[in-house]
């Protein structure tokens, strides 16, 4: 009996043994196509080495051909550097130039979708043949910035999961509708899943560029890239499709992920664009990134393959940037974005309208009747900072006599190719001849038409707007701002350039500035819009977030 009862106990102690020991991790193979991506290798490989993984449970799968550019140099650098770390790598890189059937660099011949298709199906299948768990299928031009991608995504416990990737515009790695012929189809789902409306995960038609595939659910084995294994095949020669079928036949569900911010991709290039428009196009990227990420940061081990334009003014005698010193933040996220630009800019310290007092308000008469029309209040500190700060570089523009300036505040998003952009926009100016102001990112406000200035692609007549995120003012501009002598009559610099121009709604407050002669434009497109919107995340306003003067109460306006 003493005997079964030590056998029971011995028994039971290995048991809670086994329950305390802690598992493995997943085993992965990183499945890694590279095509003349020297420009993003060593912000991908980077981000890659950073995922927060056990790097003896990963192996790498690395193909690379058919390059002009130094991605196989730059890849076997890397693996020189990275190959111990890892639990196995499996390469093969090819210096062929380019397939015969190809009319260009981003042409998608058959030959090259084949090629493509035939090395995606040999790294599915070798990551099967070493009973690998997962397989992680990931373009070059995809870079994943959440360091606990790939724990989030395994987590999930679905056959097949990509995170959703963001881009400079509409385009992702996920379709949210297929058309008939099995191409992209618009979808009123696609928007909401793209900008994280809707959280969660979703079963979507199509995944591509990043993609997680569970080997370890039995349904994987229907998954190919292969034509020649989809039942009745009917769709077209391309390597995306063909896995997208071979699942939706099969009854496999494609989800997107989006719970968190995954990462960002890169927009294929047309047939016609060259390399040199893909480097402009991770400019734009980086970019995207810095609104609400830290910068890229790269392995020094690449720093000989990373080059910033050289700065400039562009066509602008200066470039001002307005910027709180507490504002510690936006300034480095800002000068970021002017290395990615080659924009030298002067950073002036904003008035901070927190270290403004009743003292200050001796030297300024509030415009009679002002009154927000929004917040049924008067100024508040904050607002006068802001003016002030605008002020004093129209007095600087006056006092230098610049011929043109920029003026950008710290919370501004830059629209893809904004130099090249603005250029145009500054050749536009000098063949219309005079102007004064010029948005660069506003608010409308009213639904009015603004007619297309004669003569330009790129301005309209602008109409009430708010915001002063970014604009050009000429030297004829400022006199007309400051010779109106506004802090004899203050209000929000918002509500006072469109009285300038004439264009404010409230006559009241026009009268009191009997001069209303500035010749104002608004880019259209718009070149700049806000980091954050009003109730968004992480949207912060300085002006807003203060305490108003001390004026006599006056009836909010209601015919704003």
């Amino acid at each position: 009996m003493n005997k079964i009862v030590f056998l029971f106990l011995f028994m039971f102690s290995c048991y809670e043994i086994s329950l305390s020991s802690e598992l493995k991790q997943p085993t992965i193979v990183i499945a890694i196509l590279i095509r003349n991506k020297a420009h993003t290798l060593p912000y991908f490989l980077s981000l890659i080495e950073n995922i927060n993984y056990p790097k003896s449970r990963i192996s790498l799968w690395l193909r690379s051909d058919h390059n002009i550019d130094k991605s196989i140099e730059i890849l076997n650098l890397w693996l020189e550097n990275v190959y111990e770390q890892y639990h196995s790598v499996n390469t093969k890189f090819s210096e062929d130039k380019r397939f015969d059937d190809e009319t260009g660099f981003a042409h998608w011949s058959t030959s090259r979708f084949k090629h493509v298709m035939s090395m995606r199906e040999e790294a599915l299948n070798y990551a099967r043949n070493v009973w690998a768990n997962y397989i992680l299928m990931i373009d070059a031009d995809a870079f994943l910035i959440d360091p606990d991608v790939l724990n989030s995504l395994i987590s999930k416990d679905l056959t097949v999961v990509s995170p959703v990737l963001k881009s400079v515009g509409l385009y992702s790695n996920f379709w949210a509708a297929m058309s008939s012929d099995y191409y992209y189809n618009r979808s009123d789902d696609y928007e909401p899943i793209l900008y994280r409306q809707k959280e969660g995960c979703f079963i979507v038609p199509m995944v591509h560029s990043s993609v997680l595939i569970n080997l370890m659910k039995e349904e994987s084995d229907h998954l190919t890239y292969d034509p020649g294994k989809v039942p009745n095949y009917d769709g077209p020669v391309d390597d995306i499709i063909v896995f997208a079928l071979s699942a939706n036949k099969s009854g496999v569900s494609l989800n997107v992920c989006n719970n968190k911010v995954f990462g960002f991709i890169m927009v294929p290039l047309e047939q016609d664009d060259d390399l040199e428009y893909d480097y402009l196009q991770l400019t734009n990227l980086k970019l995207e990134v810095l609104v609400e990420n830290e910068p890229l940061r790269v392995n020094q081990l690449f720093e000989p393959y990373i080059s910033l334009p050289k700065k400039d003014k562009m066509t602008f005698d200066e470039v001002y940037m307005i910027n709180l010193l507490r504002r510690d933040d936006r300034r480095k996220r800002m000068f970021a974005c002017f290395d990615e630009l080659g924009l030298d800019v002067n950073t002036l310290s904003a008035v901070d309208g927190k270290q403004l007092n009743d003292s200050v308000l001796q030297h300024i008469t509030f415009l009679k009747g002002y009154y927000d029309p929004y917040h049924k209040r008067p100024m508040t500190f904050g607002e006068i900072g802001c003016f002030l700060s605008h002020y004093n570089i129209w007095n600087e523009v006056v006092m230098h006599e610049y011929r043109t300036i920029l003026v950008l505040e710290d919370d501004v998003r830059f629209e893809p190719f904004f130099r090249a952009k603005v250029e145009r926009l500054m050749d536009e100016l000098d063949n219309l001849g005079e102007w004064d102001l010029v948005y660069f990112g506003r608010k409308r406000l009213q639904e009015k038409e603004e007619p297309w200035v004669e003569g330009s692609k790129m301005l309209v007549k602008v109409g009430y707007s708010y915001w002063t995120l970014g604009y050009a003012l000429s030297l004829s501009g400022a006199r007309k701002l400051l010779a109106a002598e506004p802090l004899s009559r203050l209000l929000p610099v918002d509500e006072y350039l469109p009285i300038l121009f004439d264009r404010h709604p409230v006559s009241e407050w026009k009268e009191q500035f009997p001069k209303r002669d500035l010749i104002a434009f608004s880019v259209a497109p718009l070149l700049l819009y806000p980091t954050h919107y009003t109730g968004e995340k992480g949207y912060i306003s300085d002006t807003e977030d203060s305490s108003t003067v001390n004026v006599p109460s006056i009836p909010a306006r209601s015919d704003l």
